[in-house]
C-alpha cells in the first residue's frame, strides 16, 4: 500500500477481540519500531513486546491507576472508539487489547519522548499494514512507579536509567473499523 494511503487509513482503535497476536506479528511490529528515526542515530530505546493477554491486562490496569479526570484539558475523544476520557466505566488503559509494546528511553536524554513517539508511529503503521488494530497510549512514565510495576520492569531487564515513554496496544478490532475525522482547515501553509 502507498505510504500516504496507509497513513490516511490508520485509526486509533480502543475495542478489541480476545484473538491472540502472534509472536511473529509482534516481532514485525517491534522491528518497525527499531527502524524509526531517533535523535542523533543514537538508538537509545529499549522495546518490550508482550503477547500475553493476562500480563497486558495487568499493565493496562497499572496504566489507568494514575489517570485523573480532574486534570483533563479536553473532554471528548471519540463516540465511535471511546477513550478513558470519554467513558468513566473504562478502567483498563489498554482497552482490553490482548497485546502491547512498551517503549523505554533513557531518562536523562532530552529527546527520549520524541524518539518514543517516532517509534510508536512506525509500530502503529506496521500494525495497520498487517491488518491489525492498534492505539498509542500515554501515561507511560506513571505506569511502572508502583512496587508491582517495578518488579515487571526488573523482570524484563530494562536498562537502568530508562523510563517507559509510550505504549502501543495491538489486537484485532471488535466491531467496525472507525471512520476518519475530516482534517481541519487552516492547519498548514507552504512558504516559497
Amino acid at each position: 500500500m502507498d505510504i500516504l494511503e496507509l497513513m490516511k487509513k490508520r485509526r486509533s482503535v480502543r475495542k478489541y477481540t480476545a484473538q491472540k497476536v502472534t509472536r511473529e506479528e509482534m516481532e514485525k511490529i517491534i522491528t518497525a519500531g527499531l527502524y524509526a528515526p531517533n535523535a542523533g542515530g543514537g538508538q537509545r530505546s529499549f522495546l518490550v513486546g508482550v503477547c500475553n493477554e493476562e500480563l497486558t491486562r495487568k499493565i493496562g490496569k497499572l496504566n489507568f491507576l494514575p489517570f485523573d479526570r480532574s486534570k483533563l484539558l479536553g473532554g471528548h475523544v471519540s463516540a465511535e472508539q471511546p477513550s478513558v476520557i470519554d467513558d468513566p466505566n473504562i478502567k483498563d488503559g489498554f482497552y482490553g487489547a490482548p497485546a502491547m509494546a512498551a517503549i523505554f528511553c533513557q531518562q536523562d536524554f532530552p529527546f527520549g519522548v520524541a524518539d518514543a513517539f517516532c517509534i510508536a508511529e512506525n509500530m502503529v503503521l506496521m500494525a495497520t499494514e498487517m491488518g491489525l488494530a492498534s492505539c498509542i497510549v500515554s501515561r507511560a512514565e506513571e505506569t511502572f512507579v508502583t512496587e508491582e510495576g517495578q518488579k515487571i520492569v526488573k523482570n524484563w531487564n530494562v536498562p537502568e536509567n530508562y523510563l517507559c515513554r509510550a505504549f502501543v496496544v495491538v489486537g484485532h478490532i471488535n466491531g467496525a473499523y472507525p471512520h476518519g475525522k475530516p482534517r481541519k482547515s487552516a492547519r498548514s501553509i507552504i512558504v516559497e
